[in-house]
């Protein structure tokens, strides 16, 4: 055959095209088997129910609430008890809380509350709500119900969900103060770790879901003060929520690889999944996210798709103890790790969750005073850091028992 022009690229394009079909066909098999492997993760029981070998029927479910704080407490028919606290986001959103979530769980048997968690999203169509508005009162609801069954089987809410791994936790000062220099900053970290002896940091950079920067420039300057002023051997991180566009998240992230930060969160607002892959495709250093995440669908996509490396499903944003250990076991499947963002008083059920996870972080975030107006006593643990380590209550349940005058200072919230 004589080969021309014309012969010679419509061979070379059809090669070229048939090793293009063939290789985007081997990516999408593999792909294929990595969501096959993230399915089954997703698919696998998370509660121990084979503890209970009679029915846990949910009689009462109440939502307490006094001045700013609220409670959860649920009673079986046989008597028991549980409780949790509620989450602040709790005063705009207590209505759903009972309208549309209560109503579902009385009369329930517990040991199904895994698979109460999906039914109840199809309730009423709360699948509507999706995202905090919703997964706020469910995790609410779905830790007092855990407290009990902890306390009717003698086991931790750790021990109820997995194995104990970590019965102490190593937490990391965070900080969250913008709108201030870089050295004022640096002050306030030094005079929180006098108190926390932490050996992990994590504070603000930018100006938060796009702000501008206020004082501005003060990000490049913080990231190699703090490095400067707390050595070589301190763990650190820092969180953008969500600040930058693509371009000036990199620009931003490769100035904390040179000072060799641990991971960067949020680097683009939290909905950006694409752009979050283009920023970890540019970097070396890992990215951190789901913070605000609602959805099991959305984390498979992140993980699967190396857009993150570190998950952080917060339990009481994400909806409780059970789907975040799914977002953990999906996390395990590929190597990574699960460091989950804490909201105020989700800080006691953070220590439950670590304890009982093997793909940990080796710091979490360390909130206290996390609420200075509840009452409330535990015996195994002052919840406090020593030299940087919190030790997870041992009691039955969340190990917390409420003062009971406290209790009876709320009423019950109807509307």
């Amino acid at each position: 055959m004589v080969i021309n022009r014309r012969n010679f690229l419509t061979t070379t394009i059809a090669g070229g095209l048939a090793a293009t079909i063939l290789l985007s066909s081997c990516r999408l098999k593999v792909k294929e088997q990595l969501y096959t492997k993230l399915d089954e993760a997703i698919k696998k029981p998370v509660l121990k129910s084979n503890l209970f070998s009679d029915p846990v029927i949910i009689e009462t479910v109440e939502l307490l609430n006094y001045k700013n704080n609220y409670i959860c407490r649920v009673r079986s028919k046989d008597g028991a008890e549980g409780f949790s606290f509620g989450n602040d986001k709790m005063n705009s959103l207590y209505p759903i809380f009972v309208k549309r979530v209560q109503p579902f769980f009385i009369g329930k048997d517990a040991r199904n509350l895994e698979a109460m968690l999906d039914e109840v999203y199809v309730y009423k169509s709360n699948y509507k709500l999706q995202s905090v508005a919703l997964w706020v009162p469910i995790a609410t609801l779905e830790f007092a119900i855990l407290d009990m069954l902890g306390r009717i089987a003698n086991q931790t809410i750790g021990q109820l969900i997995g194995e104990i791994y970590n019965p102490e936790i190593r937490v990391y000062q965070a900080n969250s103060e913008r709108g201030i220099s870089a050295e004022e900053t640096v002050e306030l970290i030094q005079k929180q770790l006098e108190v926390s002896q932490a050996k992990a940091i994590k504070f603000k950079i930018g100006g938060r879901m796009s702000q501008p920067e206020y004082p501005q420039g003060r990000t490049e300057k913080l990231i190699p003060l703090v490095r400067k002023t707390f050595g070589d051997d301190m763990n650190i991180s820092a969180d953008s929520n969500g600040s930058y566009n693509v371009e000036e998240a990199i620009r931003i992230g490769k100035i904390m690889e040179e000072y060799s930060y641990v991971f960067y969160e949020e680097p683009v607002p939290f909905d950006w999944y694409e752009e979050t892959k283009q920023v970890s495709d540019a970097l070396n250093i890992p990215l951190a996210g789901g913070e605000q995440e609602g959805s099991l669908r959305n984390f498979r996509w992140l993980l699967a798709n190396d857009a993150i490396q570190i998950a952080q499903a917060d339990m009481f944003y994400f909806g409780g103890m059970i789907r975040s250990m799914k977002v953990a076991r999906m996390a395990e499947t590929l190597g990574k790790v699960h460091t989950p963002h804490v909201s105020n008083i989700g800080y006691v059920y953070m220590l439950h969750f670590i304890s009982a996870i093997p793909n940990a972080g080796p710091y979490h975030e360390l909130k206290t005073p996390f609420n200075d107006e509840m009452s409330f006593e535990c015996k195994t643990s002052t919840l406090l850091p020593k030299d940087g380590v919190v030790k997870v209550p041992t009691d039955p349940g969340l190990g917390i028992l409420f003062d009971p005058d406290f209790i009876t200072k709320h009423r019950v919230v109807n509307c």
